[in-house]
């Protein structure tokens, strides 16, 4: 599938790039964007991986200027309704059935720092600039906090949060926001290294284990029932025979999982 406008969604095989289309706006976010990315991940269809990149030299740069201004002259109940449509389209992204990874380059501020904490693998360029820059403009980082709290935790929060500083990616690396920090022209070698990771397992295998991730059970037996499953499974019952033979698990429907090797 591809889409015009403020987001490109291309179908490359068994993965999906999704881009932010905004390069003169440095991929700011707005009402469009924000309706075409909650619309690009309600349903990614049987991908694999999924791509979310940003055109340009920036990832995204937080709220467009435009759309904060019609915020401003919102009522309180026209706010809220805005702010659900923010929200829903996070919880879209973090709910995504795929595994979402992001290249993040440059300026990643505000609400793109929210769309961060929301990928499973993210990679930064060298020269990428982070900040939850919401208090520099009086207001705060409610809709992208549940998702910011569960990435990096209180710790960095209480400080980031309250200050709105800007910090470099080792820094985001060391707080837990982003996975991997690379040279900028690496970046997309980066990626493709990581999504290759992710092609070379189990197609079903990876979904289960992201839901595992966001489900965080608890329960001993909840736990012992989902790797049960796992194991009764046609893909886990071909993938454990095939590592105990020493060949490469196939699946119905696809020539193999891992191309290359056995993992």
């Amino acid at each position: 599938m591809a889409t015009a406008g403020p987001l490109r969604a291309e179908r490359d095989g068994e993965l999906l790039r999704v881009t932010l289309a905004r390069p003169d706006r440095r991929n700011a976010l707005d009402a469009a964007l924000i309706a075409a990315l909650t619309e690009t991940f309600a349903d990614v269809g049987d991908v694999r991986a999924v791509v979310l990149a940003g055109e340009g030299d920036s990832f995204c740069a937080g709220a467009d200027v435009e759309w904060m201004r019609a915020a401003a002259e919102l009522s309180y109940e026209e706010n809220v309704a805005d702010s659900t449509r923010l929200r829903r389209m996070y919880e879209a992204i973090d709910h995504c059935p795929a595994p979402v990874v992001a290249p993040v380059q440059r300026y990643v501020l505000g609400g793109g720092v929210g769309l961060v904490c929301c990928c499973d693998a993210v990679i930064a360029a060298d020269d990428a600039v982070f900040a939850f820059s919401e208090v520099k403009l009086g207001i705060i980082p409610a809709v992208i906090s549940p998702f910011a709290l569960a990435r990096i935790g209180a710790g960095p929060a209480r400080r980031f949060f309250v200050s709105g500083e800007r910090f470099d990616a080792e820094t985001a690396l060391r707080i837990g926001l982003v996975h991997e920090v690379v040279p900028a022209a690496e970046l997309e070698t980066a990626v493709g290294r990581v999504v290759s990771e992710i092609l070379s397992a189990g197609p079903e295998a990876t979904r289960h284990a992201k839901r595992l991730v966001l489900d965080a059970p608890l329960d001993g037996l909840e736990t012992a029932e989902r790797i049960a499953e796992r194991r009764t499974s046609d893909e886990g019952q071909e993938g454990l025979r095939a590592f105990l033979e020493g060949r490469t698990p196939g699946r119905p429907g696809f020539a193999s999982w891992c191309p290359d090797e056995t993992k």
